[in-house]
């Protein structure tokens, strides 16, 4: 079994900025793609950015600029960092994993979320 275990979420005032953590552990031969999505009230779930494990990285439109993925293969962990946030922003984070387990099967797993809140 695989846990992810996200952190850095909080509330922060327009404009601000935040780093997400989000840390791999358990029975892990190998982790592929890892992500982090969002989600807001009442809205689905979106891909925010995705890195690959040799680190090539994919946004969706309206983080480029803003967001930066980055990850730690040494670590499993993969960050997000985050500038220029604004109210739209606000929503539950989620990191997401492509892990081939000790037993070289592989999975997806997601992470419990941490909430993003940006005041106006």
């Amino acid at each position: 079994q695989v846990q992810l275990v996200e952190s850095g979420g909080g509330l922060v005032q327009s404009g601000g900025s935040l780093r997400l953590s989000c840390v791999a552990s358990g029975s892990i031969f190998r982790l592929n793609d890892m992500g982090w999505y969002r989600q807001a009230p009442g809205k689905e779930r979106e891909l925010v950015a995705s890195i690959t494990s040799g680190d090539s990285t994919n946004y969706a439109e309206s983080m480029k600029g803003r967001f930066t993925i980055s990850r730690d293969n040494a670590k499993n962990t993969v960050y997000l960092q985050m500038n220029s946030l604004k109210p739209e922003d606000t929503a539950v984070y989620y990191c997401n994993a492509d892990v081939i387990g000790r037993n070289l099967l592989g999975r997806n797993y997601w992470g419990q979320g941490t909430q993003v809140t940006v005041s106006s």
